[in-house]
C-alpha cells in the first residue's frame, strides 16, 4: 500500500467512526490492516486541509489510553479536539496531571476488521 492508498484508507476508515464515538489510532491502523502503522494514521491526519471533501472528522481519533493529545506548545488542537467531541456528546474527564481523557467503555468504537 502506498502513501496515498494508506491516507485514503485512513480517511475513508475514520469516516465510519459514528458520532459521539471514538476510537484510537492503532485501531484505525488495524482495522485497514497495517496494525503496526498507528503512528502513520496520526501523519495522515495532519495532511487533511480544512477543504476535505467528504470531511473526515479526525476528532474522533484519540490515543490508545484514550487521551486527548498534545499538539505541542503553543498549539490548540487539543482543545479543537476536545470541544468538537464535547459539541457530540462525548464526556471528558481530566485527570490529576491535566490530561483530558475519554472514557472508551462509554465512547468507544471499536468493530473488528472485516465487520465494517
Amino acid at each position: 500500500m502506498d502513501s496515498a492508498e494508506f491516507h485514503a484508507a485512513v480517511y475513508d476508515t475514520i469516516r465510519l467512526i459514528p458520532a459521539g464515538k471514538v476510537t484510537s489510532y492503532g485501531h484505525i491502523a488495524r482495522l485497514i490492516g497495517m496494525p503496526n502503522h498507528s503512528r502513520h494514521v496520526g501523519q495522515a491526519l495532519k495532511f487533511l486541509t480544512p477543504d476535505t471533501n467528504p470531511p473526515v472528522p479526525w476528532h474522533r481519533v484519540v490515543s490508545s489510553s484514550g487521551a486527548i493529545s498534545s499538539r505541542g506548545p503553543g498549539t490548540d488542537g487539543a482543545r479543537l479536539q476536545g470541544d468538537a467531541l464535547e459539541a457530540e456528546g462525548v464526556e471528558i474527564s481530566v485527570t490529576g496531571a491535566g490530561q483530558r481523557k475519554v472514557d472508551f467503555a462509554v465512547w468507544g468504537w471499536f468493530p473488528e476488521p472485516g465487520t465494517i
